[in-house]
Order: C-alpha cells, then structure tokens, then sequence
C-alpha cells in the first residue's frame, strides 16, 4: 500500500506523510478494526492525489480529524488507511468586520474559538469532543448540541467549502461571503455527509457575535405534563432560549456529579438566555412570573458551563463512566419530545436497564442513554423498539453511540426513507468506487 502511494504521489512536491508501522496506525482504529496505514497530506493537493491513488488501487480511505464522531457509523466494510487532516490546521482568510473565516479542516475547534474569541467573535457551537474536535469533522457530522436552539447547527454557518473529490479533483461550492447564492449549493449536501463523499480541504464560515453575558436558569418539573406545560408557556413567551434543555431524574444526578441510582420519574428545564446583564435580569424576571403561573418555581444554576459541555459531548463523557454505553438520537416534531422521553422511560423499566433522558425540547431532539458498564443482552430489542416509538411519533433514530458488539447486531441508520435511491445516485456519482468510509453510512453506502 506504502509502495503504491509513493509511487503515485512521486512527482508532488512535499509527498505526505505515510506509515505503516501497526502501532501508530493502532491509534487510527475504526470499531477495534485497525487500518494498514496512516496518510497525513499537509496540502488540499495531496488530499486530491491520495484520494486519485485510492481510486486507482481501490483501496478504502476514512477521513479523521480527532475521531471524536467516528462512534456513529456502521462497520467499515473495508479499511486500507486512515487519512489523517490534523496537519491541515491553516488559517486561510479572516474578516472580523464581515463576521467571515476561512480555515482548514484540521483545525480544533477550541483553537478555532480562542481566535475568534480575540474579535469578540463565536461559532455558536457545541459539538460533540468539544475542544478537542476539528472544525472538519463538525461539518462532515453536521455535529450540533443544545446550541441548536438558539442558533442552527453547522448546516446553517457553512458559507462555502473546498472539497478534495475521488477523482483527484479540488471542487470549489458557495464562498467567503454571507450573501452568496450562485450555483446549488452542494455545502449543504456534503455537511452531514460523514465523509462518505468527498473530504473537505478548506471550509469558510459564518461567525457570530459573543453575548456579553450568560445564564443558566433550572425549572423542576413533577412529571412530565408540567414540563410539557412548562415548554408549551414558554413557546408563546417573549423570552428567546439559547439552550433549552429537559432532563429526568437520571440525567440530572449525572450533571450533578452523582449516581443515577434514582428510579423516581421527576424531570428539569433547563434554560440558557443571553444578553446585557440588565436584560438577563428582566428575563429572570419574566420568567419566575411565567413559572410562577404554571404553579412551578425557577432556581439560578451557577457554574453551568461544565454541565452544558457534557450534554453537548454525552458520549464522551458518559463513556468514561459506562464503557458500554448506547446512546440513543431520536430526531422528533417539538411537540413529542415529552412523550418520547416518557416511552423511553417506559421501554428501559421493562428491560432493566437503566436510562437517562436529555432532551432538546424546543428542537425536538432527544437523547436517550443506555447506562451499561456491560452490554445488555435486551439492548438490540429495546433499540427496535425505540425506533418503533419514534416512527408512531412522526420521527426517525439512529444509535449514535453504542459498544461493537452491539454493531453487529443492529444498523445505527435504521431504515431508510424515499431518499434512499437518491443517496445510492449520489454515492455513485461523487464515489464509484467506494472508496471513502465505505458501509459507514446509511444502508451500507
């Protein structure tokens, strides 16, 4: 493989990096399936020429930045390299006036912050890895968390990208600019991709400006009709979240730092606003009188900013305390996220194993995780039931997390909907081969 990428990238100028040895390639491991190399090009060129190379040998190419989103995804159906992105870290172009940046993929994203942050400048993210994740690998996820709320996910910041194509090409899709609306707009098409088809090699995006100030504002809910109450009050309120978070009993003692041995169904709404410290106040103020209505009380979190960084990274900071955690995505109309939760619940009882709730109630995003230090044998048919209660609620699932055991057993994807013939058309035309993450995706694609 070495040989034949040597050979191939000959006459480019500073040929990438390429090692073979099986203990660097170890730490590039896909679901315990280790790679035979490892590619690290630091230009868009080499990208384009080892993609051109793999398409000529058919050898299987991942894309990795920090392999902070390589949990979600099928079993690779074949491996040959990991291509790693973390020497394309440059950045390319910025324009704090014009609230603009063009950056590498590489890059992480707390360095991508702390730039930023130096203008008074955000993304408005909080993607699963944190700081530790690229700004390629939050694009190629379309990873958002409960920022969502206030803000849209990645989709809606990507102004234009650079993508290095299969066969060997660097194509160009939108620009550096806010208002662009020349041609389709492919950015959309490949943030969500999973790398499956094409890599990006440059992507511009939209910033934001920094609130001056943030809180954190928790509402105890009894059950589950006061927080629905409590959401529905809210909705039709002047007040405009820029988190809005609903958790259970569970949930809530892991944010606490405690265990969730707790089997009482009791719930919280958590709530983040911005602004002016004078319009935080008025806020708060509004909001205890809101509450205060529904018969219910609001309590100031203080120090709120580790727990919203563990709701944002679940899977790496639930990993850490339950090696087999599963964790469960369901994407929901608003409106069903307390009944989801509420079957979730139901559902985990019956199969004795125990589950935490967090649910991104004003998206209609919930998360539902499977707390196992060791894979239950009930997990395979309790996800096939879930993904039974999404459908009845107008939603879909996938397992966004989950040990390899339970991999093989289960698609992560679940099934697919009308579109499925136009991503196998798309698969085909950007990859013929299969040579990006091959089986990663969506039905094997």
């Amino acid at each position: 493989m070495t040989g034949a990428l040597d050979s191939e990238l000959a006459a480019v100028a500073g040929a990438p990096e390429v090692v073979a040895e099986r203990a660097a390639c170890a730490a590039f491991a896909v679901d315990g399936i280790i790679p035979g190399s490892v590619a690290t090009p630091s230009t868009a060129e080499q990208v384009a020429a080892l993609l051109a190379c793999a398409n000529e040998h058919s050898l299987a190419f991942i894309p990795f930045g920090s392999g902070t989103k390589l949990s979600t995804g099928n079993l690779p159906r074949r491996f040959d390299s990991a291509l790693s992105l973390s020497k394309l870290n440059r950045l390319i172009h910025y324009e704090p006036a014009d609230l603009t940046i063009t950056v590498e993929p590489g890059m992480k994203f707390g360095e991508f912050q702390e730039l930023v942050g130096r203008n008074g400048l955000w993304l408005p993210l909080d993607p699963r890895g944190g700081a530790k994740s690229t700004i390629g690998g939050i694009i190629a996820a379309n990873a958002a968390g409960p920022l969502r709320q206030g803000y849209g996910g990645p989709r809606d910041m990507v102004l234009g990208l650079k993508v290095a194509t299969t066969d060997g090409k660097i194509a160009k899709t939108g620009g550096r600019v806010v208002k662009n609306v020349a041609g389709y707009d492919l950015g959309k098409l490949l943030t969500g991709s999973f790398g499956t088809l094409g890599v990006i090699v440059e992507a511009s995006l939209k910033l934001f400006t920094k609130p001056p100030a943030r809180a954190t504002f928790k509402l105890p809910a009894a059950t589950l009709a006061v927080a629905r109450d409590l959401r529905g009050r809210l909705r039709i309120s002047p007040l405009a979240a820029m988190r809005l978070l609903l958790v259970d009993s569970r949930a809530s003692a892991l944010l606490r730092g405690s265990p969730p041995e707790t089997t009482e169904d009791e719930f919280e709404l958590w709530m983040e606003m911005s602004g002016s410290n004078r319009v935080i106040q008025r806020c708060e103020d509004e909001l205890r009188k809101l509450v205060s209505a529904a018969g219910a009380h609001v309590e100031q979190v203080e120090k709120a900013a580790e727990p919203w960084e563990h709701v944002s990274d679940l899977a790496g900071w639930l990993r850490a305390k339950y090696p087999e955690v599963t964790i469960l995505k369901a994407a929901l109309p608003p409106a069903a996220s307390e009944e989801f939760l509420n079957r979730a619940g139901l559902e985990s009882k019956a199969t004795q194993i125990t589950l935490a709730g967090f649910a991104q109630v004003g998206v209609g995003i919930v998360h539902a995780s499977l707390l196992q230090e060791t894979l239950s044998p009930g997990a395979a048919g309790l996800v096939a039931r879930m993904r039974e209660v999404a459908a009845g609620l107008g939603g879909t699932l996938i397992v966004e997390n989950c040990p390899v055991a339970l991999k093989r057993q289960i698609d992560v994807w679940g099934a697919c909907g009308d579109d499925l013939e136009a991503m196998r058309r798309l698969k085909s035309a950007w990859d013929p081969h299969e040579i990006l993450s091959p089986g990663r995706f969506v039905a094997g694609i």
